[in-house]
């Protein structure tokens, strides 16, 4: 059952007296609530008071970097709205890798339209297109211009099938070109900028590009599932986790993310044999442990877990494992609770007109009907 019929009871047993606002992230912008990875959807993880918003990474054909979760357009979530050129041999694009378009195949796509059966409350903006990360910064700068927003940004990379995106050196060039120019309000700041990959190479290699650069300012977030975290895995930048210390998986997880220099550990919430997301029912599997919050907490690492949609699994974690901050779908639910039944400190919610009006001034469709959700 998906989150959140919220009733505000009494103060947690969190203390009250916690002078940092606590992390919460809004997955894609917070796709239980607009189309994810879009300008709308940044716009209300804004209007929302998300602290971060997290986002992803592909590379285009020509080499630009968009905001966009799948390494291929799946038929799902956008739609084909005409060819670039008479007979372009690769049209239709939907179905095609991010990495065999160019950008100007890739802006021919409606990713508004189309609402996902697992979130019957998003709301649609037809005709959007994907934004490029500078554009995406460009109207950040309109809508936060003090970059008081946090960013947590994923390298979509496959270690496994090469093909379909294009390799870690490539990506971490154009990444962070991006970063030091159009994103320099963030990139200038410690810790404004996360970079998060499944596939840790792409850690690794923004770690030596950054500091290589006299910068170091953007910190590291390892992300990790069932998946990942295997013997002989090609995700884990050469990191057998079986040669770490700690009984327990989860423990030699955090020591295998340190090993890297990762500042954060960010692991899928529920195993992949979980047939629940709720804690308290049969046929529940956790993959974030206590002992895994544990160990990554001596080490000094933070805890950030994915994608956490659940009311009594959010109070797991946050309550009883003190897991640093929380990804979920439903940033606005999370933040509700976390302000006013755990009594925690959060992020400030932007003015919706001065948000609205910078979307306005970005959005690039022409029809009319797109403003009727602003």
């Amino acid at each position: 059952m998906r989150i959140f019929f919220l009733v505000f009871a009494e103060s947690s047993a969190l203390s009250s007296n916690i002078f940092c606002q606590y992390d919460i992230q809004g997955h894609r912008g917070g796709r239980g609530h607009t189309v994810e990875n879009t300008l709308p959807s940044f716009a209300w993880g804004l209007i929302n008071g998300v602290t971060t918003l997290e986002l992803d990474n592909g590379i285009t054909k020509d080499g630009h970097v968009i905001v966009w979760h799948d390494e291929e357009f799946v038929p799902t979530k956008c739609k084909d709205t005409g060819p670039v050129t008479p007979e372009d041999p690769l049209y239709p694009y939907v179905g095609k890798f991010v990495a065999n378009l160019t950008l100007a195949q890739v802006k021919t796509l409606d990713c508004g339209s189309l609402r996902q059966p697992d979130y019957p409350r998003q709301i649609l903006y037809p005709s959007t297109r994907v934004a490029t990360l500078p554009e995406f910064f460009s109207f950040l700068n309109c809508a936060d211009p003090k970059a008081q927003i946090k960013l947590n940004i994923e390298s979509k990379i496959d270690p496994v099938s090469t093909n379909s995106t294009v390799g870690v050196s490539e990506f971490v060039e154009r990444q962070h070109e991006v970063f030091r120019t159009a994103g320099a309000p963030w990139y200038n700041k410690y810790g404004a900028i996360t970079l998060q990959s499944f596939d840790w190479r792409t850690l690794v290699g923004m770690k030596k590009k950054d500091q290589t650069d006299g910068h170091g300012n953007i910190l590291l977030s390892a992300l990790v599932d069932g998946v990942t975290a295997v013997t002989n895995s090609s995700w884990l930048a050469d990191a057998e986790l079986s040669s770490f210390p700690g009984p327990t998986l989860g423990e030699q997880i955090a020591q295998a993310a340190y090993s890297i220099g990762a500042h954060i550990l960010s692991p899928d919430c529920i195993a992949q044999t979980s047939t629940t997301t709720n804690p308290n029912a049969e046929g529940f599997v956790e993959f974030t442990t206590e002992a895994m919050v544990n160990e990554a907490h001596k080490l000094g690492m933070a805890v950030k877990p994915w994608t956490v949609d659940d009311l009594e699994l959010l109070k797991r974690l946050v309550l009883d494992y003190k897991v640093d901050g929380i990804i979920s779908d439903e940033p606005r639910d999370v933040r509700r609770w976390a302000k006013y039944e755990a009594d925690l400190l959060v992020g400030r919610t932007y003015p919706k007109k001065r948000v609205f009006e910078c979307l306005k001034e970005h959005v690039q469709v022409d029809s009319t009907s797109y403003l009727k959700n602003l």
